[in-house]
């Protein structure tokens, strides 16, 4: 059930008596639904339910259009604002060659030059499980080939049948 259908208006709210306040804060004090509604209509408003949990429940006189518009466009507002982080992903063996691991190193400092995140994996296969060191060194390596333009967002570490090790593009 989403957020709007949660909210009772006018109708819908099952109270006997309510708490009600008026859109400019004015408080009309404990009064019976009806009468909340008769004020709600006389004004031309709606009659909304924000806290029904309380003794009695609390009721707001408001223009409940104008109050979900103006909702919206603050999130709308909030998610223009957000940073979407790409996270690129480079898998690697334990048994790559040197000219490999260059090849994938050189892709992944395009990818941190462009401002994106990247997440080394070194799947371990049948007997490689045993000595996950072994994957561990694997990514110190790359790690020494990245360090002038990443920081290290996360060491090394074992995670399954994978070492796993983020990086992410060095401030300024």
């Amino acid at each position: 059930m989403s957020k709007e259908q949660e909210v009772l208006l006018n109708e819908d709210i099952r109270a006997r008596e309510v708490r009600c306040v008026g859109d400019d804060g004015t408080a009309y004090g404990v009064v019976s639904r009806d009468e909340a509604l008769k004020i709600a209509e006389k004004q031309g408003l709606d009659l909304v339910l924000i806290a029904p949990d309380a003794k009695p429940p609390v009721c707001k006189i408001m223009d409940y259009g104008k109050f979900r518009y103006q909702q919206e466009k603050r999130q709308k507002e909030a998610k223009k604002k957000q940073k979407v982080i790409e996270v690129k992903e480079i898998k690697l063996s334990v048994k790559i060659a040197q000219n490999d691991i260059n090849y994938k190193v050189k892709h992944a400092l395009e990818f941190l030059e462009d401002g994106k995140h990247v997440k080394f994996r070194v799947f371990l296969k049948g007997r490689e499980m045993s000595t996950p060191e072994a994957g561990i060194i694997m990514l110190n390596k790359v790690w020494e080939l990245v360090k002038d333009v990443a920081d290290r967002d996360k060491e090394p570490l074992l995670e399954g049948r994978y070492v796993n090790m983020l990086v992410t593009p060095k401030k300024g």
